[in-house]
């Protein structure tokens, strides 16, 4: 089986750039019910994942800083604790599979290392949910 049957493509991924402000960043995540999203630099790679710890810390860390500062704040200047490893889309199911076992999405690449799309964990685990419902359904 091929990874890309369970892929998010980019065009339908919430994600923010290097660039972008922690506003910007909050405001996204706030919209689409995130936790966590990825960061592309202006090449289209994937260079890490901002998570709603790490707005937090930086608020927390950073005196005076309030909700109308942080559309100064670049995330570039944020620091994060959380890079999902991403995998290439020729990796194999099982690399794929073990690699959602500590991640809630993984970010895919393509040949020229640029970020073409996360696989969400939980598409795994529908599609698993199926096949083994199927499975039971016809025993």
């Amino acid at each position: 089986m091929n990874i890309a049957f369970f892929l998010t493509p980019k065009k339908d991924v919430a994600y923010e750039t290097v660039d972008s402000t922690m506003r910007q960043v909050i405001e996204r995540m706030e919209y689409h019910h995130y936790t966590a999203v990825p960061i592309l630099d202006e090449e289209g790679h994937y260079v890490g994942t901002i998570t709603e710890g790490d707005l937090l810390r930086k608020l927390k860390n950073t005196p005076g800083l309030d909700f109308s500062g942080t559309s100064k704040v670049l995330v570039s200047d944020i620091p994060t604790r959380t890079c999902n490893r991403p995998v290439h889309i020729t990796c194999n199911i099982e690399d794929l599979f073990n690699t959602t076992l500590h991640q809630n999405f993984v970010p895919v690449l393509d040949d020229m290392e640029k970020f073409i799309g996360i696989i969400k964990r939980s598409a795994i685990i529908e599609y698993c949910f199926q096949k083994m419902y199927h499975r039971q359904a016809q025993a």
